[in-house]
């Protein structure tokens, strides 16, 4: 049996993820409650949003609910939003280098070179730019290459708390082509 405080929480939860409104109907086939005690859980959750000190509140939203800011915090909301820079997804290259950064680090562009097979000058450019790699120190070789290794913007991109958190090379199998 599941406690309402407890069950106004996994509501809180969906609602929270979802991209758009969710229906009582979906969150009564989601959770298993009732539709009538997906509607009382859902009053008291906007209730909870309607007091004081929370910056967001329920909306019943074309026919679900839907966690939205508050419209007395659009110009701070606004002000956010243009600060986030849409970014394009990261190329097949960009990922594919991103990793052998990741499980290599510290490793040098010759390395990333020989392991990819291609040039990744203007890869690494990019991964730079966007703050997901970071020069990390000189190697010791001829001319004293960059290392490069990973950031805490890495580890934000792909949810890991540490690079300790990424599986094991051995789990990944081998997908790299050795024709």
């Amino acid at each position: 049996m599941i406690f309402p405080q407890e069950a106004t929480a996994v509501l809180e939860a969906l609602i929270f993820i979802a991209s758009k409104p969710v229906s009582t109907a979906t969150l009564s086939r989601l959770t298993g409650f009732s539709e009538k005690d997906v509607e009382q859980l859902l009053l008291e959750l906007e209730k909870f949003y309607d007091q004081p000190g929370h910056g967001l509140k329920l909306a019943k939203v074309a026919g679900g609910y839907q966690l939205v800011t508050r419209p007395e915090y659009a110009d701070y909301v606004e002000k956010m939003l243009m600060e986030k820079v849409k970014e394009p997804p990261l190329s097949r290259a960009a990922l594919e280098t991103l990793s052998i950064i990741a499980y290599y680090q510290p490793v040098t562009r010759a390395k990333i070179e020989s392991i990819r097979g291609v040039r990744v000058d203007h890869i690494l450019a990019n991964l730079l730019e966007r703050g997901l790699i970071k020069e990390v120190g000189r190697g010791s070789g001829p001319g004293r290459p960059v290392l490069y290794g990973s950031t805490p913007k890495f580890l934000e991109y792909f949810g890991l708390n540490t690079i300790a958190d990424l599986p094991p090379l051995s789990d990944l199998g081998n997908t790299a082509d050795t024709s």
